[in-house]
């Protein structure tokens, strides 16, 4: 399955300003790119790139007083199969967790984890260990907040989640992942290109969030949102949670004022693939 993705994103910025941006496919997805997957900007600038502490592909720039595109495009080849489920997958000791994997079992910005510790037990404790008790959580969540973007704000955490019932996507990942921390499970956060590909078509497209949970050794992909595995998922940032993975970053004011972002699939193979 062949997926075009992109996006055009402006901004106003009132005084020249230095800027993050984690606008990449995951180096993980590297030997998935048909096309280059590079960001082009307006005006032209001297972008650098680097490999953050969480594996992320990030560029970094500083964007002078006025308006400020960033925009790419790149061609994906994807498995024609949905997310992958391994329901024996059990849960690792924690004795037994790989140390790099220790972090995303701790409290972070939006995940609460030891305000969690009595309620994940109490409502998943006696779930089966693994697999089944990562998706009862997923269930759990699915189930009890209702999605609505005008609920949305950036301050809002897994506690607030959890006692106002209401979010977006990454609101519906935050409890997720407190719930398993909050179990022992390591659980960390996701973002990248979701479309609608064999579901019905929402709109307008935009980026998406899932998370992934450490399970037999490996991350696994789990989805409290949608809840269900899904057709063309396109890596592009981890972190311990949505403040790790932020789209983009300035140091100073910059005003966002154009957001778009495709995700579509084509039919037909590229002239040329990149080596």
């Amino acid at each position: 399955m062949l997926i075009r993705v992109g996006y055009d994103i402006r901004y106003e910025i009132p005084a020249q300003v230095a800027m993050a941006a984690m606008l990449h496919i995951h180096p993980s997805r590297s030997g998935d790119l048909l096309e280059p997957d590079e960001m082009q900007t307006e005006p032209r600038l001297r972008v650098s790139t680097y490999i953050d502490g969480f594996g992320n592909r990030c560029a970094r720039f500083l964007a002078p007083q006025g308006l400020l595109r960033l925009s790419g495009s790149t061609l994906v080849q994807c498995p024609d199969t949905p997310d992958e489920v391994n329901l024996t997958a059990r849960e690792v000791p924690v004795e037994d967790l790989p140390d790099e994997s220790l972090i995303y079992l701790l409290n972070s910005r939006y995940c609460e984890v030891d305000r969690f510790i009595n309620i994940a037990a109490d409502l998943f404790g006696g779930r089966t260990p693994g697999w089944s008790r990562v998706q009862a959580i997923c269930d759990w969540v699915n189930a009890k907040i209702t999605f609505d973007y005008k609920q949305a704000r950036s301050t809002k955490t897994a506690l607030d989640v959890f006692t106002e019932r209401v979010g977006v996507c990454r609101d519906f990942q935050h409890l997720a992942i407190t719930f398993c921390r909050a179990l022992n499970i390591p659980a960390r956060y996701a973002t990248g290109y979701l479309g609608d590909i064999g579901v019905p078509v929402r709109l307008p497209m935009d980026f998406s969030a899932w998370f992934e949970a450490f399970l037999d050794g490996a991350w696994w992909t789990f989805d409290a949102r949608n809840n269900e595995p899904r057709l063309g998922r396109i890596l592009m940032a981890v972190g311990r949670d949505a403040s790790d993975v932020a789209l983009s970053t300035s140091f100073g004011q910059a005003n966002l004022t154009h957001f778009f972002v495709v995700t579509e699939e084509e039919t037909s193979a590229p002239a040329r693939l990149i080596a």
